[in-house]
């Protein structure tokens, strides 16, 4: 298993700053291995909420998590929402007995009950797969064919890894969303995933989907909510200031992990994806979920205009605006599009990620370069 040291100083710093600390992330990303490992070194309680036992044991949370001290982490906490209010009063003990660490897919339940009942007691820390970092630059093509998932990345095999997420996406789809509180079919679900694997990219259209799969717009855009909520799918919100210029306001739309984005399409092997038509919405999804492992989604927009122009990705960072443009070539060049988004949003730098090693300017504050390179000068942005 790879060493996730960055993750795990996060969490430690959450557990200093707060009383409970909740780490979100989708099924299967790693989030029982690293919540073992940072409680292996101490003392600790460990409750697993799909365990009948820990389930039953908590039947009377208040007798049953008072009288433990150091750190209680409890594992799929969304199973009994409930919990939170017991939680905020026991966060709330002078002197401080016991923190919390509670794990679980980010449903809307979830997020909503912490939020409102464990307000300025909590501190998030969303989690993902294995990063470029994490995996090792060297090991792109493999983490991009793959993804991130723990198992996926580690297989043995291409097959062995397909396998994999092939049967990931069906336990999610029959078994995981139902237990979060969807009752959407699995079947139409699958149908309604796929279809955004083949958008992935692109602009959200919810009645040319919803057409498509005979649904309502808003049908389809529940969906989109209930995958987003799950951190298996991106909606990456637009960019729009007055510009003088009409501008795009609907939002782009990603499946984050691009070994599920190639499962989905039906992409076996990196030879078959450099032949399918995909291939540079899969670069641009690859690229963009690891510069937001940087950057948070919260200061992450992309801009586009009607005549054309357009950023896949505007960070706001460090007081600074950062353009990130990806293009899968390993010799990218000046475009008109670059040009307007230097002007208009009065970008500080903008980054083009191509797939190459070889790093050179292109013009005044923009910058040609691999992705490892460019998540290297993010971190420096964000350091100062």
């Amino acid at each position: 298993m790879l060493k996730r040291s960055d993750l795990l100083k996060s969490l430690r710093g959450g557990l200093k700053a707060a009383p409970v600390v909740a780490l979100l992330g989708p099924r299967q990303c790693g989030k029982t291995t690293i919540a073992r490992e940072l409680a292996g070194g101490g003392r600790a309680t460990y409750l697993d909420l799909e365990n009948p036992a820990d389930l039953a044991r908590l039947g009377e949370p208040m007798l049953a998590l008072g009288p433990l001290k150091g750190l209680i982490v409890i594992d799929e906490v969304q199973r009994r929402p409930g919990l939170f209010p017991v939680l905020r009063v026991l966060a709330d003990r002078r002197p401080l007995p016991a923190r919390f660490l509670v794990l679980g897919s980010a449903s809307p339940e979830l997020l909503r009950q912490s939020s409102e009942t464990l307000a300025g007691r909590v501190r998030f820390v969303e989690m993902g797969g294995f990063s470029l970092e994490e995996a090792g630059a060297q090991h792109w093509r493999r983490l991009w064919m793959r993804g991130g998932f723990p198992r996926s990345y580690l297989a043995r095999s291409e097959a062995e890894s397909l396998r994999w997420r092939e049967d990931f996406i069906r336990t999610f789809l029959e078994r995981d969303l139902p237990q979060l509180g969807v009752r959407v079919p699995a079947a139409r679900m699958r149908r309604f995933w796929t279809m955004l694997a083949h958008y992935a990219g692109g602009i959200w259209n919810g009645s040319e989907i919803g057409r498509s799969l005979g649904d309502a717009h808003t049908t389809v855009r529940n969906h989109l909510d209930l995958l987003s909520a799950a951190l298996v799918v991106r909606v990456l919100q637009p960019w729009h200031e007055n510009l003088g210029k009409r501008q795009v306001k609907a939002p782009k739309v990603y499946v984050r992990d691009t070994g599920l984005l190639h499962a989905l399409l039906g992409v076996p092997d990196m030879r078959s994806l450099e032949a399918h038509p995909k291939l540079g919405a899969s670069w641009e999804s690859f690229v963009i979920e690891q510069v937001l492992a940087r950057a948070p989604a919260r200061e992450a927009y992309y801009w586009r205009t009607q005549a054309g122009a357009e950023l896949d990705l505007l960070l706001l960072t460090g007081g600074k605006r950062i353009g990130v443009e990806v293009k899968y070539s390993d010799a990218p060049a000046m475009t008109r599009s670059i040009n307007s988004a230097l002007a208009d949003l009065r970008l500080d730098r903008l980054f083009v990620v191509h797939a190459g090693t070889a790093r050179f300017p292109l013009g005044r504050k923009v910058e040609a370069l691999s992705l490892e390179d460019c998540l290297s000068e993010l971190a420096k942005l964000r350091s100062r």
